[in-house]
C-alpha cells in the first residue's frame, strides 16, 4: 500500500534538486549537512550529483563528493554522472569525478563508451582506453 507523498516535502526535494541542477553549492551542501541525504535520487532515479554533473557545475560536484555522494551511482537508465559529463563536455567535472573517484567503464553507455561515439580522444587517453 503506497502511501501519498507529503507535498511540504515533495516541495523541498524539488528545490534541493534544483539547487543541484543551478550549481548553488553552498545552499546545497547547507542541506546536506542538515541531514538530506546525498544520493536522494528523484523519479528517474537521478541523483544530486548527476544533476550537478550533467549541468556543468563541478564546485557542486566536489562539494557533494566530499559528503559522501557516490561517484559512480546510475540513475534508472544505467547513466552515470561521468557519462553525462563527457556527454555535455564538462572537461572540470570530468576531472572532478574521476578525483572522487568515478569509474569510466561503469554504466550504460559508459563513459568510455560515451567518449568513444563522440570522437574524444583526449578523454579516452585520460580514461586509459585508446
Amino acid at each position: 500500500m503506497s502511501e501519498t507523498p507529503d507535498p511540504e516535502v515533495v516541495e523541498l526535494a524539488t528545490r534541493i534538486f534544483d539547487l543541484a541542477r543551478r550549481g548553488e553549492t553552498e545552499a546545497l551542501a547547507a542541506y546536506i549537512d542538515a541531514g538530506v541525504p546525498v544520493n536522494l535520487t528523484n523519479d528517474r532515479g537521478d541523483s544530486l550529483l548527476m544533476l550537478a554533473a550533467y549541468h556543468g557545475h563541478a564546485p557542486a560536484v566536489a562539494a557533494l563528493l566530499e559528503r559522501g555522494a557516490e561517484a559512480g551511482r546510475p540513475n534508472d537508465r544505467g547513466q552515470t554522472p561521468l557519462a553525462g559529463a563527457v556527454f555535455k563536455g564538462e572537461d572540470e567535472v570530468i576531472r572532478t569525478l574521476l578525483a572522487g573517484g568515478a569509474d569510466p567503464r561503469e554504466g550504460t553507455p559508459s563513459a568510455v563508451d560515451t567518449a568513444r561515439m563522440f570522437g574524444k580522444t583526449d578523454l579516452l587517453e585520460l580514461f586509459g582506453a585508446r
